[in-house]
Formats: structure tokens, C-alpha cells, sequence
């Protein structure tokens, strides 16, 4: 009698590791306490190995890199911007504050 070959389990977990893909829907890879994690057949302990590796801090310090250059790209934006206003507008505000003075001194 021939055995017949059973169905390759290919769990597909997403990126994160905290969601594996049952064929209909998403599932939770990671209990709520996270102490354990879904290995594709069975539970088990969060810190053995077998399942997905657990996410790594380099998307950590990549998202906070990110965020530092963007904070570093607004604050050369508005130093450009309030250089051109005041290269522009210099003589105005300058005339707007002589006037305050000698209104101020001259009552």
C-alpha cells in the first residue's frame, strides 16, 4: 500500500512575525502576554527558536534616523524661508519698528 505524501504546512508569517497567515484570514503569531509565539504547528515558548525571529532593533534605529533628518530637513527649510522673507521684507520691518519707537518716545 503506498503512503500517501502529505501537504506541505508553508505557514506565511507577516514581516513583523506577529501575524501568521491561516489561508482565510490573519491570525495573532504572538500570544497577548507574549510569552508564547505560534511556530506554524504548534505554540510555543516566546523564547525558544523555531518560529519567526522575533522583529530586531535595526527598523528601530533606521525609523529614528529617518525621523532625525526629517527634523533636520524642516529646520534648513524654515531657516530658508525666513532668510528670503527677511531678505525681502528687511526694509519693511525695519520702518515698522522705527515707527513704533518714535511713537512711543515721541508721546
Amino acid at each position: 500500500m503506498m503512503q500517501q505524501p502529505s501537504a506541505p504546512s508553508h505557514t506565511k508569517f507577516s514581516d513583523d512575525g506577529f501575524w501568521w497567515w491561516d489561508g482565510a484570514s490573519w491570525k495573532p503569531a504572538v500570544s497577548p502576554d507574549r510569552l508564547w509565539r505560534w511556530n506554524g504547528q504548534a505554540w510555543a515558548p516566546a523564547t525558544q527558536s523555531g518560529g519567526p525571529a522575533a522583529p530586531s532593533g535595526g527598523n528601530v534605529g533606521m525609523a529614528v534616523g529617518i525621523t532625525v533628518g526629517v527634523f533636520v530637513l524642516v529646520l534648513i527649510l524654515v531657516s530658508i524661508v525666513v532668510t528670503v522673507i527677511l531678505l525681502t521684507m528687511g526694509n519693511q520691518i525695519a520702518n515698522v519698528f522705527s515707527n513704533v519707537t518714535a511713537a512711543l518716545g515721541g508721546g
